[in-house]
């Protein structure tokens, strides 16, 4: 007999002998499972007749879910779809105040009460906004209303918190504009305050609302908003000191805003300014170290190491891991291993014994050839390679070691996850992705997971696991910094799709999974910004172009299918290693910045080839370089969690120059 009950049936069941009825109509095994699954097809079907408008067929199935976790989504619904009309002045308000109460500490109780706040304030209803607003949920709408509301009865302390409302980098929302009105009238709007704004809106690009804000300065400090302006437009403008020679705070801190923007064009005019203008202003410190630090990092990309590095070498306060950083990849590129080895000397202490700088400091000593440099480099790779990293693994590989997995898994009982089970954000969180509704799913889990301490974010990676949502056993593990339970952030998800495709393009399996591990983090319906989709973030373009290869017909939401998605990546992924000769450092290099970007990087080293390891390290895209890394990382991972031991690299990688 199935266990899918046809509707008038369910109803009864439900309705009137609950776990009973189900044992007594045959279904003796899990008869709990059985009873909450009628329970999901009654909500299901509650839903489809609200939305259809069959407000009896609703009523009647809403009254059969009194103890189903997702009852108070249909409830919400209902009221969200009324709230304009409870909120009128002769509407009794008892049907919310239920629903708030009875929610108070939900995802849901906590959204309403933001909509029926501002429902409240559309309707003029002053006095109640001060009543339900809850200043710990809140936003910046709300809370200009809840200053309004304040001043319309009476409350004239409301003025002394809006500076921080106003005093923002943006444009506000036009219903913060009578608090605004109210706050300036009062007299409450210094000199000071304008000029913080204004400033602020000049760093963030808004010049238009800067320019405005400029407005309501007195006279006396518009010519220098002005000024400060010009400098935005035209840095240039201090090459004529005789310009900023005022010697104010405010003068300061537009040729010290100048100073910056003119290092992005010419990082050498930039230093030498500083310089002139430090001696008249008398920066503060750490400022002027900063606009330092920025003009040599633009002296480094703008090519001109040698100069950036006399800087650093004359001001050794100055150097940073990541400005070191830049200047070593550019000794790998030019193969010099001692300057190579003589900076990263230089970084500080505690970042310099960090794997990558142990395994390039070995590297550069092993081209000394002496024997002290060589037992000094051997020593640094023994160090490097105790860590499952991308350095770890290829210190091992030089050693000749094993890799180190470390794997220890966390420590949480099964009562510690039968808690978490119990918890009624996680109870609803279940249900929602069961039917499918995993935006709300996530917005219920993110909402338990803020209140939890490390053990209980812990036992939800393990229960996250158990239900196939692997994105959040992943994201618990990076909440908590847990990084050694390679079962909770590798998960061995999709494992037939993965094999089916590996083995349609002749890929490992491992390789498929750690892409997508790195892509999406297993999550099948993650979107970016720039329009990559699914578990192998595949752009809409790349995905018909590789469906219409197979044969198949796509639509763009079929790249969230995790099926489709694989099968569509897979394809990509094997066509970038036919174009690369089977090489993964390229091949990945190019899923992730394109192989153009690739060819152009291979054309750059062409005359003078490189290492594999110098030239994944002096890829100009950080994001790329991070990104190959990981892959290859997560490879080995993959293959050790199915018991396969795969090497980093394979022996043609290892031995090309790229």
């Amino acid at each position: 007999m199935s266990n899918r009950l046809k509707l008038p049936a369910l109803l009864q069941c439900v309705g009137l002998f609950g776990v009973l009825c189900a044992s007594a109509l045959g279904q003796s095994n899990n008869e709990q499972a059985l009873v909450r699954e009628q329970q999901r097809e009654i909500f299901l079907s509650a839903r489809a007749a609200f939305n259809a408008g069959n407000t009896a067929e609703y009523r009647t199935l809403l009254a059969l879910l009194d103890d189903y976790p997702l009852r108070a989504y249909l409830q919400y619904a209902d009221l969200n779809s009324r709230i304009s009309a409870i909120a009128n002045p002769d509407h009794p308000t008892n049907e919310v105040d239920d629903f708030l109460v009875q929610n108070s500490d939900s995802y849901l109780g906590k959204r309403l009460e933001r909509i029926w706040v501002r429902q409240l304030a559309l309707n003029e209803r002053w006095a109640d906004v001060r009543r339900y607003h809850n200043a710990n949920n809140t936003n910046t709408e709300l809370s200009c209303y809840a200053l309004y509301a304040r001043l319309q009865t009476g409350d004239k302390s409301a003025l002394d918190e809006v500076e921080d409302l106003w005093n923002v980098s943006r444009s506000q929302l036009n219903n913060c504009d009578p608090v605004f009105a109210a706050w300036i009238g009062e007299g409450r709007l210094t000199s000071e305050i304008t000029w913080q704004r204004f400033s602020k809106t000049v760093r963030a690009g808004r010049n238009a609302l800067a320019r405005y804000v400029s407005t309501l300065m007195p006279e006396t400090e518009q010519a220098l908003a002005q000024l400060f302006l010009e400098v935005d437009r035209n840095p240039h403008l201090l090459e004529d000191a005789a310009a900023f020679k005022i010697r104010t705070p405010k003068m300061a801190e537009i040729v010290m805003y100048g100073l910056r923007q003119l290092a992005v064009s010419d990082a050498q005019l930039a230093i030498r300014k500083a310089q002139e203008y430090d001696e008249y202003f008398d920066f503060p410190v750490e400022e002027f170290v900063s606009l330092q630090q920025y003009a040599v990092q633009r002296l480094l990309l703008e090519g001109k190491s040698e100069h950036a590095e006399s800087i650093l070498l004359e001001s050794p306060a100055l150097i940073t891991e990541s400005l070191v950083a830049m200047i070593v990849r550019s000794a790998l590129r030019d193969l010099d291993w001692s300057r190579v080895h003589a900076w990263i000397d230089r970084i500080p202490q505690e970042q310099r014994d960090t794997d990558r700088w142990q395994y390039w400091k070995s590297r550069a000593l092993s081209m000394a050839g002496n024997i002290d440099s060589l037992k000094e480099a051997h020593n640094l790779l023994r160090l490097a390679a105790n860590n499952r990293s991308y350095f770890g693994f290829l210190a091992a590989n030089q050693l000749g070691a094993d890799y180190q997995f470390a794997h220890e898994p966390v420590a949480v009982s099964d009562e510690q996850i039968e808690q978490i089970r119990a918890l009624p954000a996680i109870e609803r969180a279940y249900e929602l992705y069961v039917i499918g509704d995993e935006d709300a799913a996530r917005n219920e889990w993110n909402y338990a997971i803020s209140a939890m301490t490390q053990p209980q974010i812990m036992a939800s990676g393990k229960l996250a696991e158990q239900w196939g949502w692997h994105r959040n056993s992943i994201q618990a593990m990076i909440r908590v910094q847990y990084w050694n339970d390679l079962e909770l952030r590798f998960p061995l998800a999709y494992a037939e799709a993965f094999g089916t495709s590996a083995a349609e393009h002749s890929l490992a399996p491992h390789l498929l999974h750690a892409v997508a591990r790195q892509e999406s983090a297993l999550m099948h319906d993650v979107r970016s910004s720039a329009g990559a989709m699914g578990l192998m973030q595949l752009m809409p373009a790349t995905g018909r172009e590789m469906a219409a290869r197979a044969g198949l017909r796509l639509s763009t939401q079929d790249l969230l299918d995790p099926a489709i998605n694989i099968r569509l990546g897979s394809r990509y992924l094997a066509q970038l290693l036919q174009e690369f000769e089977g090489n993964r450092i390229l091949a990945t290099a190019a899923y992730n910045a394109g192989p153009n970007r690739v060819k152009q990087w291979l054309r750059r080293s062409q005359e003078s080839p490189l290492p594999y390891d110098v030239w994944v390290e002096t890829i100009p895209y950080g994001e790329t370089r991070n990104y190959v890394e990981s892959v290859l990382t997560y490879t080995v991972i993959y293959g050790h969690r199915t018991g396969v031991h795969l090497p980093l690299l394979t022996e043609a990688e290892l031995g090309a120059s790229l």
